[in-house]
This record gives C-alpha cells, sequence and structure tokens, in this order.
C-alpha cells in the first residue's frame, strides 16, 4: 500500500473521529449520523427532542466542521455534500445546543472568523452600503419573491388567527392588526421606513383612509409598489420615495417600520431611533415589527458573523430587546405602549414560505437560480424556521408612543 492510499484511506477515519469529538457535548435532543459503513446516534433518543439525521455525502464534511464550524455545516450542505429528510430539526438541534457547545475548536476556526467579521465590516450600514446591501437580496428578482410568498409579497411575519387559517389570511390579519395598534383614520398621515412589495402602504391607505409616505432604497421594489399603487388608484394618497431613511425630513403622526430595523446595523440604532422619534409629531405612534437576537447571546452575535450575514443579508444584525429598549431611552421622547411576541407565527410563515420555495423552484430561470442557489435558500429558511421554534431569535410587535399621544385600545 502506497503512502498516498493510506492518507486517503486514514483521512477520513481522522476527520470522522474529530467531529465525533465535536457531537458528543449534545446535551438535548439526538443526532443520527450516517457516514458510508459508519451509523452512530449522538445524544438521547429517549428524550423529548429536537431529534434530527444526517447522512454524510463526503468527509471533507467531517473536515471542514472541525475547522469552520456551523459556517462548514452551512457551506457543506450548499455543495451537496451532506442531506437530510428534515433540514429544519437539524437547525433545531443545534440552536436547542448553542450553548452547551461553544466550539470547542475556536482556535482553529479564529483565522476564518477574523476574515468573516472583515468582510462584515466592510458591509456596514452607510447611506451608500446600504443600498449595496438592499440590492444583494431584494433585488435579487421580484420572480423569485412572487414564486414563494402570498399575493400580498408580505416578506415579514404573518400572525395566523386560528390553526387553519392560510398564509394569505394570516398576511391580510396581521395588516390589519397593524393598522389598528396604530389608530389610523383618515386624518392620520402615516410614514413607511421600508416600503417591501407595498402591500402595506396600500392596505393602510385603501380600507382607514389615511394618508401614507412609504420609502424603499430597492430598485426593483420601488418599480413593483409605483405599479400596484397606480392599479389601486391610490396616486393621490400615497407618495413613493426612494430614499434612506436618514435623508427623510417632515412630521408625521404615526409611523411604521417593518422588519426594516436588522438592515440598520449595531452601530446605526441610537441615529434610527433618533430619526424615529424626529419624525414622529408630539400626538404620534410608532411601531416597529422586529426580529431580535437573545439579550444573553447578544454580545458574542455583535461579534461574529454567521451563514446569514454572509449569504443571505450582507450588513444585516439583529438587535436584542433590551438594546431596543435602551435606545428608545435615551435617544427619543417616546415611550413603550404595547408589546407582542410573535416569535410562533414567524416560525409557520417560513415553513409556509419553504413548501411554495420548493414547490415552485423549477418554474424560475435555471441560469438564474442554480441548484445551489436552491440549497442555499432551503438552508437558509430552515435555519430562521429552526432558530424560532427553538427560540434562539424572536419577532416582537412594539408600540412607541409620544406624550400627547392617545392610546385607548386592547390586545
Amino acid at each position: 500500500m502506497t503512502t498516498a492510499t493510506t492518507a486517503a484511506n486514514t483521512a477520513p477515519t481522522f476527520a470522522w473521529r474529530a467531529a465525533s469529538r465535536l457531537l458528543k457535548h449534545l446535551t438535548q435532543g439526538s443526532l443520527t449520523l450516517n457516514y458510508e459503513q459508519h451509523n452512530k446516534v449522538f445524544g438521547s433518543l429517549a428524550g423529548p427532542g429536537p431529534h434530527a439525521e444526517v447522512t454524510v455525502l463526503d468527509a471533507k464534511v467531517f473536515r471542514d466542521l472541525v475547522t469552520g464550524g456551523s459556517m462548514a455545516a452551512a457551506e457543506t450542505y450548499m455543495e451537496g455534500l451532506w442531506e437530510s429528510p428534515d433540514l429544519t430539526s437539524v437547525i433545531r438541534l443545534f440552536s436547542a445546543n448553542i450553548d452547551s457547545d461553544p466550539e470547542r475548536v475556536t482556535w482553529m476556526s479564529r483565522p476564518s472568523q477574523w476574515f468573516l467579521n472583515m468582510a462584515h465590516w466592510l458591509n456596514r450600514n452607510t447611506i451608500r452600503g446600504s443600498h449595496k446591501n438592499i440590492q444583494a437580496h431584494y433585488d435579487l428578482g421580484n420572480d423569485l419573491f412572487t414564486s414563494f410568498l402570498d399575493p400580498s409579497m408580505m416578506y415579514s411575519a404573518a400572525i395566523f388567527p386560528h390553526a387553519d387559517a392560510s398564509l394569505e389570511e394570516a398576511q391580510q390579519f396581521r395588516l390589519e392588526r397593524i393598522c389598528q395598534k396604530l389608530n389610523l383614520g383618515p386624518d392620520n398621515h402615516l410614514l413607511e421606513i421600508g416600503t417591501g412589495w407595498g402591500a402595506l402602504a396600500i392596505y393602510a391607505a385603501k380600507n382607514f383612509g389615511c394618508r401614507v409616505t412609504t420609502t424603499t432604497i430597492s430598485a426593483e421594489q420601488f418599480a413593483y409598489t409605483e405599479a400596484k399603487i397606480a392599479e389601486a388608484g391610490l396616486t393621490d394618497r400615497i407618495t413613493l420615495l426612494c430614499s434612506d431613511y436618514r435623508l427623510l425630513t417632515g412630521q408625521y403622526d404615526r409611523l411604521v417600520s417593518i422588519e426594516m430595523i436588522e438592515a440598520v446595523g449595531h452601530k446605526y440604532l441610537s441615529g434610527y431611533f433618533n430619526k424615529i422619534s424626529t419624525l414622529l409629531s408630539h400626538d404620534g405612534l410608532a411601531l416597529i415589527q422586529s426580529i431580535t437576537m437573545n439579550d444573553q447571546r447578544y454580545k458574542s452575535y455583535k461579534n461574529s458573523v454567521d451563514f446569514i450575514r454572509k449569504y443571505i443579508f450582507p450588513g444585516g444584525h439583529l438587535p436584542s430587546i433590551s438594546l431596543i429598549n435602551r435606545h428608545i431611552a435615551e435617544q427619543t421622547d417616546m415611550t413603550l405602549s404595547h408589546f407582542e411576541d410573535i416569535t410562533s407565527h414567524y416560525a409557520r410563515t417560513l415553513n409556509e414560505w419553504q413548501v411554495r420555495f420548493v414547490e415552485n423552484f423549477d418554474q424560475l430561470p435555471a441560469d438564474k437560480y442554480d441548484a445551489q442557489f436552491f440549497r442555499m435558500w432551503r438552508y437558509y429558511l430552515s435555519y430562521c424556521e429552526g432558530a424560532f421554534l427553538e427560540r434562539a431569535i424572536g419577532t416582537s410587535q412594539i408600540v412607541f408612543s409620544k406624550s400627547k399621544a392617545t392610546v385607548d385600545w386592547e390586545f
């Protein structure tokens, strides 16, 4: 047997053993790992879960996992080097064990993390950088988002009013709920920071008779929304802008920002809340829907780069609830009037999106969205669903009010 042959035969065994040493630290749930003639269960099948199964198709997975940690798990999946009958369960398992497995080989992965952090710094959300970051995701193409979103094109957490509600019903229910929380009426002027594809602006103007000014920095979203506003006959009630929120002026008695705060960045959060407070009149109400990182993990999250920020949302950053409250207290004259946790609804929303994405992907142009893109987005949707199910991250609707605002409702 030649030296080369010996090395080739022993490398997978070494990598398997190294990966096994990492996986033995699972304290919740179990992972059934299959590789060639090897089958092993890590953790306990007797407990409540989560329980996941992975079939490794190439030993490169083990080698990369040892040096690259969770990022390597994502990248080798994108390369088609491992499979799972339930990808979301894999994410749930590692989310549930995130505190018990602090990446024990950090000395080996530290150089790659340094480069990731540098890349994330280059994607910081200056006015110019924000345009570039938004284009990298939201301008991928309206055909992609149409393939898995409901007809309203709402790309944020729905609220399901009952167990049998469809995604479309849940998104309409959520729109109504937002407008009610804002006490919208014909005399109000609503400012929306982050237009999306225009569903909220159109719904508010059409059903509550208010004026709406809405802004986006996505060219694709601007063009789509402009056409939708004209189609709805609401050009006299809705003003559509293509402007960074930092450049907005004027006074509004209602303000809404739906899952846009995630594109602000840690460094710019104080300016974001200060701007909201400046734009909101003394009798104003503001509603923010935000994905949030758990307070206990925020510091480590802030100083690292995960799969989402590298591949899906460059420049993305999840605030924590306590950080939001601190900025409100220190940077504004607003007070907290209402808080609603809708985390479980986001998990179901993502599940609905993934079903549609898988069903409709073959209808998208293959030269634009290839097989690796498909696997990357499946991982993204499962990554988020699993994290919400395990409450590694959360989602909330938060209403803030100025001193002269009237809040006379209960939810």
